[in-house]
């Protein structure tokens, strides 16, 4: 490993995941973030989910602590906030990969169903970042990574949940202005179709369908060769972002989907 992120503190939002037979987004960037040199605080609703990315981590020799954590409540945010500076003393990278979606026709969803996706999606992300960019600001630096989706920039019947990516990839462009000249920067990850346990094994079971032949679907829609792309290719994207590589990188919403947003009819 070349070290990219040596002396970094990341915080990651969402880094355990769901039971699967792949890695999710959020373990993969963690351990990558790890593997790069950066110590990662572990931010999950599940703790024993974060334990387990810690464990990964750990068995690679990184360094990372696990924190129990559900982000829409803003004192939370705070606390998470405050663990990390006592840790480590600063925040260097923080990245908000948690995210629901909605199933159900756009005018039969419950108005409750919608207030909770926006929760975690939108209002969980801007709890966040009251607590994490007063941290920045003194440091005059850091690197905001969001993981958005191209259901953002592409139709979808998922209505709340296109909405609330639009929102956050309005937040990250928004917020990459607004502290340009603080030295913040801040990006968006759009991920297309990926083989992760929260896509595959939770919509197989949603569906009703065969986990393999709900593969083969996924992968047939993909313009790229090979079909569906992997968490390793979101935490990839991550990494890069995260570096002093993209130092002159904000404000950029990256989609990482296999040329899927690219093709038209």
């Amino acid at each position: 490993m070349s070290r990219r992120l040596e002396d970094k503190v990341a915080i990651v939002i969402g880094a355990g995941q769901t039971p699967g037979d792949t890695i999710g987004n959020g373990r993969a960037m963690s351990v990558l973030f790890a593997r790069e040199g950066a110590r990662v605080l572990l931010v999950d609703r599940i703790l024993e989910a974060a334990l387990e990315t810690q464990g990964q981590i750990e068995g690679e020799g990184g360094q990372s602590v696990p924190f129990q954590a559900d982000v829409t409540k803003p004192e939370t945010c705070q606390q998470l906030v405050d663990k990390c500076l006592a840790l480590w003393g600063r925040i260097d990278i923080f990245v908000y990969n948690i995210g629901t979606g909605d199933g159900q026709p756009s005018l039969t969803m419950p108005e409750s169903r919608w207030d909770t996706v926006f929760d975690i999606n939108l209002r969980g992300l801007f709890s966040c970042y009251k607590a994490v960019l007063p941290v920045m600001e003194r440091q005059e630096s850091g690197c905001l990574i969001n993981i958005s989706s191209i259901a953002a920039i592409a139709s979808t019947p998922m209505l709340a949940y296109r909405s609330s990516k639009a929102g956050m990839n309005a937040v990250t462009q928004s917020i990459a202005v607004e502290y340009a000249k603080k030295g913040i920067r801040a990006n968006a990850i759009m991920p297309g179709l990926l083989n992760t346990p929260m896509a595959i094994e939770g919509l197989a079971k949603a569906l009703k369908v065969d986990k393999q032949e709900l593969i083969k679907r996924r992968d047939k829609s993909v313009p790229l060769k090979g079909g569906m792309g992997s968490a390793w290719d979101v935490a990839y994207a991550a990494l890069f972002l995260a570096s002093d590589e993209a130092r002159f990188i904000s404000g950029v919403l990256l989609p990482v989907d296999g040329a899927q947003s690219s093709r038209v009819g």
